[in-house]
């Protein structure tokens, strides 16, 4: 028997018999699938199930729990702001411009990740260099952290989509990390079911100030033309709110025959305003979920102004 086979066994004991791991549980659980000590088939075995029946918040928030007790940096920051989304229909980064809007607002802002499955368009790690955010562990106002680098362990069990063929729960609890341990935090998600889930977890971590939106592609960012359903946290109350559209347009949020350079649109280079909506939307809800506006609306209203002075500046230099 490995070191595992008990919380599988806890699991998978068969209808009216298997029950959810409790918080300890699913911390002893990951700590040892982040140890290499359990073995790849109870490894498997564990993250299936639990994608079968679906996981509860206790057991996301003490698998993320045993994450960050062994991958926390030295970052500190206010927003922290997650970005794993997968899959072929994912556009240009749009969301890498909302976050450096909050950065010149004056919040420091940290972004992790891995995508995967992606095509060029929607190259994340390509357009950090474009738009001068660094990478890794650095004093400025924005850095990407790389979760291969920091959290290796984490990383392996997330690469296991591609032998299993699924995704798992170490999707939502790489969402979950918060690596610099920032106040407030943003998530998006491809299904709409994980944002009261990832709520929940966030109570259960202690956690006060978080938005989760059905992001595009599964990333936070926010489709101006639609009004969209905002669940979290203000000051560890749960909270659900609409985001009400920010132009009358019925396009979806990224088509292929619309492309969108984003080191052009930050640099005044390309002129889409659907786009540039997109940007202002997105470092909205941001600001709003950190406190920086007393409403969605007044927050958005901030981020049109610091989208205004960065194209300013950007004139001004031409």
């Amino acid at each position: 028997m490995t070191a595992l086979a008990p919380y599988v066994q806890i699991v998978a004991r068969g209808p009216g018999r298997g029950r959810s791991l409790t918080q300890d549980e699913a911390f002893d659980a990951m700590r040892i699938m982040l140890s290499g000590s359990a073995s790849p088939q109870a490894v498997g075995a564990l993250l299936m199930v639990l994608r079968y029946r679906g996981e509860t918040a206790a057991e996301i928030a003490g698998f993320t729990a045993a994450v960050r007790s062994y991958a926390q940096v030295a970052c500190p920051a206010e927003l922290d702001w997650p970005c794993y989304a997968a899959g072929r229909t994912r556009g240009a980064p749009l969301f890498l411009l909302a976050a450096r809007l909050v950065a010149a607002a004056g919040y420091r802002v940290v972004l992790h990740g891995w995508n995967s499955h992606q095509g060029q368009a929607a190259n994340v790690r390509k357009a950090l260099a474009q738009l001068d955010i660094p990478v890794g562990l650095n004093a400025g106002p924005i850095r990407y952290l790389p979760l291969e680098d920091h959290a290796p362990q984490l990383f392996a069990l997330l690469q296991l989509r591609d032998l299993l063929g699924l995704r798992s729960c170490v999707n939502t609890v790489c969402r979950m990390w918060n690596p610099s341990e920032a106040r407030a935090t943003v998530q998006g998600v491809f299904h709409p079911s994980y944002r009261g889930l990832q709520a929940q977890a966030a109570v259960a971590l202690g956690k006060s100030d978080l938005s989760v939106i059905k992001g595009g592609g599964g990333e936070f960012e926010r489709h101006p033309g639609k009004a969209l359903q905002v669940y979290g946290l203000r000051q560890g109350q749960h909270q659900q709110t609409t985001a009400p559209a920010l132009l009358d347009a019925t396009r979806k949020l990224h088509e292929p025959d619309r492309p969108v350079d984003v080191a052009a649109l930050w640099f005044g280079g390309q002129d889409d305003p659907f786009a540039e909506q997109t940007v202002i939307g997105t470092a909205g809800l941001a600001l709003w979920t950190l406190g920086a506006a007393p409403s969605i609306a007044a927050a958005d209203a901030l981020a049109a102004e610091l989208w205004l002075k960065r194209y300013d500046a950007m004139r001004m230099r031409a």
